[in-house]
């Protein structure tokens, strides 16, 4: 218990010092890195989840191949994408976006494509009896009734990318993950769980930051029934 106790201390101190707050290698300049790595991810992500589950949705065109892409880009370990794609296209960005990518689509996408294509048919019907087109029954009907679950989508999307950029470091490149790699490589754990707890913190915050925008623009009528995990 003592040692327990002995290790939040060292890592209370160790985030409360100044030394860690500034420079190129203190946190702030860590967490602008990882935010960098995770928000252009979730952007392509979110481009490519949300078109595809949108027009599948919509359509019903296609359902069985956005089921099978996106489970088997569930299956694909991470890290191993990263090895792969650093081997194949050299040391860059480039790698740690693809992989953080293919694992934030299929929540997107998938959650997309379920709360679309689980709108009442009769409501669709109704918005295309009083004359509106296919895109308006789309923008107006279909996206505020599906918007609970696809909100859910980019918020497991987004903290799996948060938690999971810190692979950013293992190629070289930086972002929050470069406390937990060199406090490995150093035998340093101080360095380790304070990196982990910054992690853990922010995706944290993301997570209440996907709460109050549903609590914002989710209708009260549907917030009451909207999946909580």
């Amino acid at each position: 218990m003592n040692d327990f106790l002995n290790q939040i201390r060292l890592v209370a101190d160790w985030l409360t010092s100044s030394a860690q707050w500034h420079g190129d290698e203190g946190i702030p300049a860590r967490l602008v890195e990882h935010l960098t790595y995770s928000g252009l991810s979730l952007l392509c992500a979110a481009l490519i989840g949300l078109s595809a589950g949108l027009l599948v949705g919509h359509t019903g065109r296609g359902a069985f191949a956005v089921a099978s892409v996106a489970n088997l880009a569930r299956a694909i370990p991470t890290f191993g994408l990263v090895v792969l794609v650093v081997t194949l296209a050299g040391l860059s960005t480039a790698p740690v976006l693809v992989a953080l990518v293919a694992l934030a689509v299929p929540p997107i996408l998938i959650n997309t494509f379920e709360g679309v294509r689980g709108v009442d048919p009769a409501t669709r019907d109704a918005a295309r009896g009083v004359g509106m087109t296919e895109w308006e029954v789309l923008v107006k009907v279909e996206v505020p009734m599906a918007l609970p679950l696809i909100l859910l989508g980019l918020r497991v999307a987004a903290i799996q990318v948060v938690a999971t950029a810190t692979v950013a470091a293992y190629p070289g490149l930086g972002g929050l993950g470069r406390f937990i790699v060199d406090g490995l490589a150093r035998n340093d754990y101080e360095l380790v769980i304070g990196g982990s707890t910054v992690v853990v913190a922010l995706a944290l915050v993301v997570q209440a930051a996907f709460t109050a925008l549903g609590r914002a623009v989710v209708s009260p009528g549907l917030r009451v029934s909207a999946p909580k995990t």
